[in-house]
């Protein structure tokens, strides 16, 4: 994901930075659901940290607001790039608190990660031929 948003900062041409936009987006939007209809559910049963798993939830809230409005827009609107600018902030932001928290949390407790990957990767691959 770091890799597309640097990927966007780059390009000039603005076929090119609405094709990656909704790449982004797309995948997101499916990153998003997947932990929320499978991982947080999972944790909140598991892990006593009602808030670290509520503020995960407003991230994807406020990330899920700008998807919509990038996904409604165009490249030579204003503040297309600003949008998909602060969503990347966004994201990096979510990434760093799941890896330094809230994975650290889940390690500790009694959740099966590995049955729980699969489940997650499975959806996943539901969700990506929808999407495709």
């Amino acid at each position: 994901m770091k890799t597309w948003f640097k990927q966007y900062e780059k390009l000039q041409n603005e076929t090119e930075k609405e094709a990656l936009a909704r790449k982004i987006c797309a995948a997101l939007t499916v990153h998003a659901k997947i932990e929320e209809e499978i991982f947080y559910p999972a944790l909140r049963k598991s892990i006593d940290d009602d808030e670290l798993l509520d503020e995960a939830e407003v991230e994807h809230a406020s990330a899920k607001q700008l998807i919509a409005e990038i996904l409604s827009m165009s490249p030579q609107d204003h503040l297309f790039d600003a949008k998909v600018k602060v969503l990347g902030e966004y994201v990096m932001h979510h990434v760093q608190e799941e890896e330094q928290e809230m994975f650290p949390e889940a390690r500790k407790s009694d959740v099966d990660l590995d049955a729980l990957g699969v489940k997650l990767s499975k959806r996943k691959a539901e969700l990506m031929k929808k999407a495709a």
